[in-house]
Parts: structure tokens; C-alpha cells; sequence
């Protein structure tokens, strides 16, 4: 269950919502979002199962999956299909990891280049110099995580549940807080994501009541974000105006419904 709240801090999920031409079309991008997640979990437990049900009454063949268990999937559709047919689905991991490895890489490129070389290191930097920085923080970045994924003891399952675990307690309880309560500021939320990111941290090196992490870095990220913004100044009128312009357009009924009133 803790694994749902990684999706508010996820980049590349958050890039999707800031893409929607208006807030009323969300509405029918979590149907479709919904169903498509409901129905690729389900078969990923199925094929679970089925791996289990296939190797227990064919153990000379579980070798591969014995020692890394990730490898189901990949091992039933050698086993079990045409080549052809294999070809195609294993060329479907390929796909689902381009397109999230895309996505990541292009929001850590652009967060790095805008918000921290641009803000703090060059702010008169021109267009084509934005360019070619983000064009090497995309290279640097892969490097980076293909060092990361080099380690032979890692798996991905492990990877993806820390990294997951990491954004969604440093930025998850901020996006929240930033859309639902007017009162959170500026520090608050620096604290916020500075005690949901240690906190992933240190739980995942001690390993503490056998809980995943990103549960205790949400809730104490979430506890700095108000104990800071309370014992600061609040934001100034301007910024809870907006706020509540924002609100109000949020609330407002869709142009489709005013038209049939």
C-alpha cells in the first residue's frame, strides 16, 4: 500500500499532469490511466503465479529463475513461445524501459539546467548554452545510473522500489501541500524535502520495524513541511490570492456543463 504514495513525487508522472491542456481533462485521463494500470498490475500477478504454478512441476528448467527470480517473465516466453512470438514480447521490456528512461532523463536534464545552473551558477546564460548543458547532464546522468544498475548484487526490483521510495517522500508530501493547504512556504517545503529524502535514507540503511521506507519519509516529510511553515512568516498576500484564484478555477464547473445549464 505504501508504494502508492511515491506516484505525487515522481517527475516524470508529474511532467504527464503539467501536459493536460486543462484540469477538467484529468478526469478522464485517470479513467484511462486506471484501467490501463489496473490491467498491466493484474497481468504482472498472473505471470507471478504462473511462473510458480510452471517451475515447481518443471524444476530442471527454474535454474535461471532461482537465482534471480526477476527473470520470470523472460524466461516463460523462451520457453513457452515461437521465437517470433518471444522476440515480440521481450522487445515489450525493451519499450516500457525506453519510455520511462526517456521521460526521466529529459526531467532530470531540464531540472538541473533551469532550476539549478540557470538560477544559481549563470543567469545571463544564453538559449543555445541551456542547450548544450542539458544535453550533457542527460549524458551525465545516464552514466550515473548505468554505474548504478553495473553492480551485480543489485536487481531491479530494489532499484526502482529505492529510487521510488526516495522521490516520493522528498517531493510527494510538498505537491500535496503546495495544491491543498495555502499556509505552507517556501521553507517549509525546503524542509519538507530535505527530512523525506534523509529519511529514506537512513530507514533504508537500518532497515528499522521491517518497514519500506518511503512510509516514515512521507509522514515526517510531511510533519516538516507544517512545523516549518507554521514557525515562519506566512506567505504574503499576493501568493495566497493566488492561491485561492487557483482554488476557485479548480472548483469551477467545466465549460460542457455550463453550456447545458
Amino acid at each position: 500500500m505504501g508504494w502508492g504514495l511515491g506516484y505525487f513525487g515522481q517527475p516524470h508522472i508529474l511532467a504527464r499532469f503539467m501536459a493536460a491542456d486543462s484540469h477538467h481533462s484529468i478526469v478522464h485521463a485517470r479513467r484511462i490511466s486506471m484501467t490501463w494500470m489496473i490491467l498491466c498490475l493484474a497481468g504482472a500477478v498472473a505471470v507471478g503465479f504462473f511462473g510458480i504454478a510452471y517451475f515447481n512441476n518443471n524444476p530442471a528448467l527454474a535454474g535461471a529463475v532461482n537465482q534471480n527470480s526477476e527473470r520470470v517473465f523472460i524466461e516463460l516466453a523462451q520457453i513457452l513461445f515461437n521465437p517470433w512470438i518471444a522476440g515480440i514480447l521481450l522487445s515489450a521490456i525493451l519499450a516500457a524501459v525506453m519510455s520511462t528512461l526517456s521521460c526521466q532523463l529529459l526531467v532530470c536534464s531540464s531540472a538541473i539546467t533551469e532550476d539549478l545552473y540557470k538560477a544559481f551558477l549563470r543567469k545571463s546564460a544564453s538559449q543555445q548554452e541551456l542547450v548544450w548543458v542539458g544535453r550533457v547532464m542527460v549524458l551525465v546522468v545516464a552514466l550515473i545510473a548505468i554505474a548504478l544498475a553495473a553492480n551485480p548484487d543489485n536487481r531491479v526490483l530494489g532499484l526502482v522500489s529505492y529510487a521510488w521510495a526516495g522521490f516520493g517522500a522528498a517531493f510527494g508530501p510538498v505537491v500535496l501541500f503546495s495544491v491543498m493547504w495555502s499556509r505552507m512556504t517556501r521553507n517549509g517545503a525546503l524542509a519538507g524535502m530535505i527530512i523525506g529524502a534523509v529519511t529514506v535514507i537512513v530507514w533504508k540503511q537500518y532497515g528499522w520495524l521491517d518497514l519500506y521506507e518511503i512510509i516514515p519519509g512521507f509522514i515526517f516529510g510531511s510533519m516538516g513541511i507544517v512545523v516549518f511553515s507554521l514557525l515562519g512568516k506566512a506567505p504574503t498576500a499576493a501568493i495566497q490570492e493566488r492561491f485561492a484564484k487557483a482554488d476557485a478555477h479548480y472548483h469551477a464547473a467545466p465549460p460542457s456543463k455550463l453550456q447545458a445549464e
